[in-house]
């Protein structure tokens, strides 16, 4: 039987890729976006899946759409639930730059409790499955370790909320066979990380990917790198 993946924020850069790349690879895909009608690439993608990959609107700051794609979802099993969604918030945020304090929450909603309540919404379905994996991703910014150049007050911290919350429910899943972790996808050449990126959407995907077929339970709540590696907290 082949295996099926949830995946948010579908609709472009490496969502868009792991989305080509799981369906090639014969997975059965949910993919949300929150404009399904203007995801132009992504719906080709579907039309030429024979129906292994479909489209559903899925703004994870709404938890209408996330009840709605829980209910098409039903009682089937979720191998793999991808949180890629998430949002840079305003650009050159420094200190003393008087911060936009309704765009920070906002990209909090995105970045960290919408992942949460996917979780929570999709637990069972996961829970259900043969694979049992829940990755989010993150980036190194979020890391404390691993910040040298300070500013980006908004993504790095609303990421470290994500690490926050991915660790808890490593943690708190893990009794139930599921393996959480938190993945860096490397600084890709995407709408969000430039044309200066250091790797493409393809060859971070298809890392990714093979990193996570070598997980083992073991490997709950470890924050990883793109080469494999582990980026401390």
């Amino acid at each position: 039987m082949a295996h099926t993946i949830v995946i948010t924020g579908a609709n472009r850069g490496i969502g868009l890729e792991f989305t080509r790349q799981y369906t090639r690879a014969g997975w059965r895909v949910y993919a949300g976006c929150r404009q399904p009608e203007r995801a132009l690439e992504l719906n080709q993608l579907a039309e030429a899946s024979d129906g292994r990959l479909s489209v559903h609107p899925l703004d994870v700051t709404r938890i209408e759409h996330i009840q709605a794609l829980a209910a098409v979802l039903g009682d089937t099993p979720v191998d793999l639930l991808l949180n890629n969604a998430g949002s840079y918030g305003p650009d050159g945020v420094r200190f003393g730059h008087n911060t936009d304090e309704a765009a920070w929450i906002e990209t909090l909603r995105c970045n960290a409790i919408g992942p949460m309540k996917m979780m929570e919404a999709l637990v069972e379905n996961v829970a259900a499955s043969e694979l049992k994996l829940i990755a989010s991703l993150s980036s190194k910014m979020a890391s404390m370790d691993d910040n040298g150049s300070g500013g980006a007050y908004i993504y790095r911290s609303t990421k470290a909320a994500l690490n926050a919350i991915m660790k808890s429910a490593a943690i708190d899943l893990a009794p139930r066979g599921i393996t959480a972790v938190v993945l860096h996808p490397g600084w890709v050449r995407t709408d969000m990380g430039g044309p200066h990126g250091e790797i493409d959407a393809e060859t971070s995907a298809r890392k990714l990917r093979a990193l996570l077929t070598r997980l083992t339970p073991a490997d709950a709540g470890r924050f990883f790198d793109v080469d494999g590696s582990i980026i401390p907290w």
